[in-house]
C-alpha cells in the first residue's frame, strides 16, 4: 500500500493536475469511480496505473472487477495519498492516469462524418467538457479544438466530460483553416454559432446535410478571421429575456437541432 503522500510516486500523479507535465509525459489524470468505469469500459488500453483505498474498491467492486479483466493492477493507497494526488478535495477514493489519445483532423474526414464540433478559443474547462459531453450525446463523430482551445485533458474538462472524452474522438491543437480546408474537401458544411448571424429556423432544412458547427469563445465569440471561414453564420433566438445563451448550452442546442435534422431525412 502506497501510505506516503510525499513519495516520488505520488508525487509523479499529482503533477498530472499541470499542463505543463501532461505534455512533457503525454498522460493524464482520472478521478473517482465514474471515470474510471468508462475507460476501463471503453478504451482501457489508455490506462497506465489505477490507485484506490481498499474502502473504495469494496463499494465499487465493478471497478475492481473491470480492471482485473483488463489486466490491470489496483495500487492500494491510504485517504492521504488519494487527496495528494487529486485535484478535486473528494476524489471519492478512486484515481487513475491514461494516456492522451488524441485523433488527427485527416482521420476525423476520411471518416465522412456527418457531424462535428470545431472549439475555437474555447477557454473554460467546464464549457469545454459539457460541450464534449453533448457532442458525444448528440451522436457526433468528432470534436475538434484549435490550438487556442483550453487542454482537453485538463482535470476539469476531464471531470465535465462524464466519460465522453473516451466515447467520441477528439482532435488537439488544430489550425483552424486547416480543419475547415478538410471538412470542405469532405462535403462538410461549416456553420458558425454567431449572435450576428442568420436566423437559425429559417436554415434549419441545411441541418440534415453533413455539418460541422464552429463555437467561439466564451466572452468574444469568434472574431472576424474565423467567421470568414465558415460557410455561413447562425444565431439562436431569445424568446425570453435572457440576455443571451451560455456557450456550452448553445452549443448543445445546435448540436441536437443537428442530429434531430439529420436522423430525420434518414
Amino acid at each position: 500500500m502506497l501510505e506516503n503522500p510525499r513519495s516520488p510516486r505520488v508525487r509523479a500523479v499529482a503533477k498530472l493536475t499541470k499542463r505543463s507535465a501532461r505534455q512533457e509525459t503525454g498522460l493524464f489524470l482520472l478521478e473517482g469511480p465514474q471515470a474510471a468505469r468508462e475507460a476501463l469500459a471503453y478504451r482501457p488500453d489508455t490506462l497506465v496505473e489505477i490507485f484506490a483505498t481498499p474502502t473504495a474498491l469494496e463499494k465499487h467492486t465493478d471497478v475492481r472487477n473491470a480492471a482485473e479483466e483488463a489486466g490491470l493492477e489496483v495500487v492500494y493507497t491510504t485517504e492521504a495519498v488519494l487527496d495528494a494526488m487529486a485535484d478535486t478535495v473528494t476524489p471519492q477514493g478512486i484515481v487513475a492516469v491514461a494516456r492522451q489519445s488524441p485523433t488527427s483532423v485527416r482521420e476525423v474526414f476520411a471518416a465522412s462524418p456527418r457531424l462535428v464540433a470545431i472549439c475555437e478559443e474555447v477557454r473554460d474547462p467546464g464549457n469545454l467538457g459539457t460541450i464534449i459531453r453533448a457532442a458525444d450525446a448528440a451522436g457526433a463523430d468528432a470534436v475538434i479544438l484549435t490550438g487556442r482551445t483550453v487542454d482537453p485533458y485538463n482535470p476539469k474538462v476531464v471531470r465535465a466530460t462524464t466519460g465522453s472524452l473516451f466515447h467520441v474522438p477528439v482532435a488537439v491543437g488544430v489550425d483552424l483553416a486547416a480543419a475547415v480546408e478538410k471538412a470542405r474537401a469532405a462535403g462538410v458544411r461549416i456553420i458558425a454559432a454567431d449572435v450576428g448571424g442568420a436566423d437559425f429556423l429559417a436554415s434549419r432544412d441545411l441541418l440534415a446535410e453533413p455539418t460541422a458547427w464552429l463555437f467561439g469563445n466564451e466572452a468574444r465569440g469568434l472574431d472576424e478571421e474565423a467567421l470568414a471561414l465558415a460557410d455561413l453564420s447562425l444565431r439562436l433566438p431569445i424568446y425570453g429575456a435572457a440576455e443571451s445563451l451560455n456557450l456550452a448550452t448553445a452549443a448543445s442546442v445546435c448540436l441536437y437541432e443537428t442530429a434531430f435534422a439529420q436522423r430525420a431525412a434518414g
